[in-house]
């Protein structure tokens, strides 16, 4: 079920008139209707996959009972590892397993008459790389005793499916969802508010923003040869803006729709496109998934803290790693690479924490060296992004050369309607430039001081989501992922 589907604006206001008048005297059997609920919205999709979401919560609840009452270290690591086996084993058959079988077929050709494996036709779960690494922190965070296993499974079910953020996001920890599970919710007005100006706003990334940018970034990389190197770059730039509109709409849906039932989400975007260096971009993009890898592999790996070669490795293993999470394709690996080599001068001279302010904090515009940073870091990051966008390496390669040709110089070829989305989307960063002190841009309107003018803005703003909406449903980028 897609966040902008017409079966999802039927299913959550239901979902919502349940939970907070059906169900709302007793915590159970509340969390039992959000299992419910979240079973149903993922398998819209595929009811075969509930399978796997029920296997994983299961495997895991129990690992979790398991761990509290074992003291002895080696039966301790072993429950570990069998859970990390088995939902990294789910992941990578999945995920990886038809990717691994060509990748080393092609390399060594002789050895598929040897093996005689063949490739396995099978879907991707929706959502599966999301709840794996979710369920992998309770684990985790459980046999490092930084959190008492729950013996709720109703609870731990909810915690693994929870459907705003189930397929896509925030990749939550346990310790900061699972315990909201245990609580009884009151409805909060204000919370509620909030989270429906945080759905519009995220409406408006994906449907206005991303889903127009989309239309023009395929239409460039799904037909590179026939274009010069300045349409290219726009075909680039395109898919910068379709990318994180997609991704942190979705999260701004999620999080907003939990709030309306009492939940509060991690932030995942704080506004990157303002970064002032890789490192603070990182900090910025994907927050789950960045401290998920700083977390459970970067510093058990030893983190910065050892000598030079370490701090190499480490940069590019878990950049490479991030890479590789995003999908079974080389390009994938190239990118994450590219991002480790943007970082490693400023770990490297100690440089990575420079930036851990909002820029022009206290100010309307950036300094000189704010903004100059700013428009290096965001050229970096979309250079790097045609790699994530191009089917292989060869065509990452053959973009990027036509790019650098003398056709850079010459006249965009697309058609005039594309200055439409060019100023849908200065309009769209000049917004987010004006909220980036908040959560989300639009939470605290400041050039809005009364009532009439907040909801003319809100009317603009789902004026242009009907202006500009597609036709048809478009499925979210990282769905894929």
């Amino acid at each position: 079920m897609l966040f902008n589907s017409l079966e999802f604006a039927i299913f959550l206001p239901i979902v919502f008139i349940l939970y907070w008048f059906a169900t709302n005297k007793n915590l159970k059997v509340q969390n039992l209707l959000l299992v419910a609920s979240s079973y149903l919205f993922y398998g819209w999709w595929d009811w075969r996959f509930l399978s796997l979401i029920m296997f994983s919560t299961l495997v895991d609840y129990s690992i979790g009972c398991l761990l509290f009452n074992q003291e002895n270290k080696i039966r301790r690591k072993g429950l570990l590892w069998i859970s990390i086996i088995v939902n990294l084993g789910l992941l990578g058959v999945f995920k990886y397993y038809n990717w691994f079988l060509d990748s080393l077929y092609y390399a060594i050709p002789s050895l598929k008459v040897v093996t005689g494996f063949n490739t396995l036709d099978i879907l991707l779960p929706v959502g599966i790389s999301f709840y794996t690494f979710q369920t992998l922190s309770y684990t985790i965070d459980v046999y490092k005793r930084k959190l008492e296993p729950t013996k709720d499974l109703i609870a731990f079910s909810a915690f693994v499916s929870f459907f705003p953020q189930l397929v896509a996001g925030p990749i939550e920890r346990a310790t900061n969802l699972l315990p909201q599970f245990y609580t009884k919710r009151k409805f909060s007005y204000p919370l509620a508010v909030d989270g429906l100006k945080q759905i519009l706003w995220g409406l408006f990334k994906k449907m206005v923003i991303a889903d127009n940018c989309a239309e023009y970034a395929n239409l460039i990389f799904n037909n590179s040869n026939d274009y010069s190197g300045s349409t290219l770059v726009l075909g680039a730039f395109f898919f910068a803006f379709q990318i994180y509109g997609d991704f942190s709409g979705y999260s701004d849906i999620a999080i907003g729709t939990s709030r309306l039932f009492g939940f509060n989400l991690m932030q995942n975007f704080a506004f990157p496109y303002f970064s002032r260096d890789i490192a603070e971009f990182w900090r910025r993009w994907h927050i789950s998934l960045s401290t998920w890898f700083r977390d459970y592999l970067y510093i058990p790996l030893g983190g910065s803290k050892g000598g030079l070669g370490m701090k190499i490795r480490n940069t590019f293993i878990i950049f490479i790693v991030s890479g590789f999470w995003h999908g079974a394709n080389w390009t994938f690996i190239i990118w994450g690479g590219l991002n480790a080599l943007y970082f490693l001068p400023l770990l490297l001279f100690k440089k990575n924490r420079n930036n851990l302010n909002i820029i022009a904090d206290g100010d309307f515009l950036p300094s000189f060296k704010e903004f100059f940073g700013v428009i290096i870091t965001f050229t970096l990051t979309v250079f790097a992004w045609i790699f994530f966008r191009a089917e292989n390496i060869s065509h990452a390669i053959s973009y990027i050369g036509e790019i650098f040709s003398p056709s850079l110089l010459s006249i965009p070829q697309l058609p005039k309607k594309s200055l439409i989305i060019v100023a849908l989307v200065a309009f769209f960063m000049i917004i987010e430039w004006i909220g980036r002190e908040n959560a989300f841009a639009i939470e605290k309107l400041k050039f809005a001081n009364t009532r009439v003018i907040r909801w003319c803005f809100y009317s603009f703003i789902i004026y242009l989501i009907g202006m500009f909406m597609q036709t048809s449903q478009t499925d979210f980028i990282y769905f894929q992922f």
